[in-house]
């Protein structure tokens, strides 16, 4: 039985450590590939393509808009960022599991596009450990603190919509739990039923 990829969606507010987390899974399992995003934005020093993003001008962007070559895209900062199909579907379709960084809404926008993506949210252990890992960055001012963990009070509100949440308290207890919730879906009836049963059934004609 041929098994497709599993698409994990990953999301978290700002603090909670969704980065981290994906590092450590990603270097523990060589399994999974990193989902690479599009970019109108220029390559910064040490970036390469089809590595860090695939770098596009905004000719280009827009037509992958035009012609439904995206996930979801977002424009930031005068610049456009998209997750593009055609490379996580080739994956899939290879067996190939593929892990994808993204805020909310893309995140939705993804699971309606591909229903059989799986939705884990990361949450911080308490809010008040949360405001405690943005202050100390110590790369924003209290002004713009405050404002980061009222958005992220109003993100964790999403949490509803998600297939699975996990904890961070430890990076590498995270990691392993994102590992645990690919495994129990590899072995989902839902998703192989029909393919099971039909191997089942030929093989016993043969009997």
């Amino acid at each position: 039985m041929n098994r497709k990829g599993i698409l994990t969606v990953v999301s978290g507010p700002s603090g909670a450590g969704k980065g981290t987390i994906c590092k450590e899974l990603l270097k523990n399992n060589e399994n999974i590939k990193l989902s690479v995003s599009a970019t109108t934005r220029a390559p910064r020093e040490g970036e390469k393509e089809g590595v860090n993003y695939y770098y596009k001008t905004h000719e280009e962007f827009k037509k992958m808009i035009e012609e439904g070559d995206l996930f979801e895209y977002a424009e930031r900062y005068g610049n456009f960022y998209g997750t593009p199909k055609a490379a996580i579907m080739e994956n899939l379709e290879k067996g190939q599991d593929v892990l994808l960084e993204i805020e909310m809404i893309g995140a939705l926008n993804v699971k309606k596009m591909c229903p059989d993506s799986v939705l884990i949210f990361v949450l911080p252990p308490s809010l008040e450990e949360l405001k405690r890992r943005l202050v100390g960055r110590g790369t924003e001012t209290e002004e713009q603190i405050e404002k980061r963990f009222s958005m992220a009070y109003e993100e964790i509100q999403t949490l509803k919509e998600y297939d699975y949440f996990i904890i961070n308290e430890d990076v590498e207890t995270a990691a392993k739990d994102i590992e645990s919730i690919i495994a129990a879906e590899k072995n989902k009836t839902e998703r192989y039923k029909e393919a099971i049963l039909k191997e089942f059934e030929e093989e016993y004609k043969k009997c």
